[in-house]
């Protein structure tokens, strides 16, 4: 029985696979502290869930447009027209179980095999495996820069947007690129929904009915039940994810100190999201051996800056969606570590 050769250009997410070794040392009976995968450690808000049982309850069980549920994508453009400045149409909103899927689909209806797609580097790992994998060429930069003068597509991963600790965020959309740019964001991180699987994008016209005949032929529609939780959290309460977000700032004024004192490491502050990218040069260690021995000597899960491209060599990624308790215990461990 023969396996498809395509598989070996499929690439994986780092961070589940120290997850797994995580666990696996965990069910051995060590103590291990998660800063390597990306999730808050908050439970979604509770009107989210009653939403979600209400439609449950109220029959939502069955198949539904592929496109999206009218409610939700008039919530969604709502939501980024506010927020981004610029006049999203329900019409150009694709929802979709996660975000996830409109990175592979954003390949399958704009490439051709052989076309380039560039893609920042460090960055997240499943960019290059999509590419790969649906027959594209991956073209890694480590400087970021959008090419105005060029006809590029381009796809703009914002499911971080509300967590910016310093200024505003600010999408390539609003200046002048909304015509071109498929604009993703999701429920994921926001709204603590990282199981729910809902995301959802704005995209130019002429992507609209592609993108939705992918999902036809890939997952039908994302569950509606799921959908109607989604115009909850856009519409509901946001004192919770607020709240989650103030708790994240406090936590990367805490992680950012704390490997900052360590010997051989130095960090940055980040702007966003819930994660540290230090710098681990001075360690002496490549950074898949200090990840690899931060977990196996310390007990801390993190992740080697390399999971993210070539261009992270000598840097780890470390999640700070874990309680300040844990994190100064992490850094401890990791310190004692250095210094053996």
């Amino acid at each position: 029985m023969n396996l498809s050769h395509s598989l070996d250009r499929l690439g994986t997410e780092t961070a589940f696979e120290v997850l797994a070794r995580a666990r696996a040392l965990e069910a051995q009976g060590r103590t291990i502290v998660h800063l390597g995968i990306g999730a808050p450690d908050f439970d979604t808000p509770q009107h989210i869930k009653d939403a979600c049982a209400k439609a449950l309850a109220d029959g939502n069980t069955a198949y539904c447009e592929a496109q999206g549920l009218p409610a939700l994508r008039e919530a969604c453009s709502e939501y980024l027209s506010r927020t981004r400045g610029i006049e999203v149409l329900p019409q150009r909103v694709v929802v979709t179980p996660g975000a996830k899927p409109f990175l592979g689909y954003a390949v399958l209806a704009t490439c051709n095999p052989g076309d380039e797609v560039i893609y920042p580097n460090p960055g997240f790992p499943i960019y290059e495996s999509v590419i790969r994998y649906f027959g594209a060429v991956p073209v890694p930069l480590p400087i970021a820069r959008v090419l105005e003068a060029s006809d590029a597509w381009i796809l703009s991963d914002e499911v971080y947007s509300e967590m910016v600790y310093d200024g505003a965020h600010d999408s390539v959309a609003a200046h002048g690129l909304l015509d071109r740019t498929i604009l993703v964001d999701g429920f994921s991180k926001t709204f603590a929904m990282t199981g729910w699987r809902l995301g959802y994008a704005a995209v130019p016209e002429p992507l609209v009915e592609p993108l939705t005949r992918l999902i036809v032929n890939t997952v039908s529609c994302t569950p509606p039940a799921i959908q109607l939780a989604g115009v909850a959290a856009l519409t509901g309460s946001w004192d919770e994810p607020r709240a989650m977000i103030e708790e994240f700032r406090r936590r990367r004024e805490v992680v950012v100190a704390g490997l900052n004192a360590l010997p051989g490491i130095t960090c940055v502050m980040p702007e966003g999201a819930f994660y540290a990218f230090p710098n681990v040069t001075g360690t002496g260690m490549p950074a898949r051996e200090f990840a690899s021995r931060c977990l196996e000597e310390a007990g801390v899960a993190v992740v080697a800056g390399t999971s993210f491209g070539e261009y992270g060599e000598g840097y780890l990624r470390v999640s700070y969606a874990n309680s300040v308790e844990n994190i100064e215990r992490g850094l401890e461990s990791i310190g004692r570590l250095l210094v053996r």
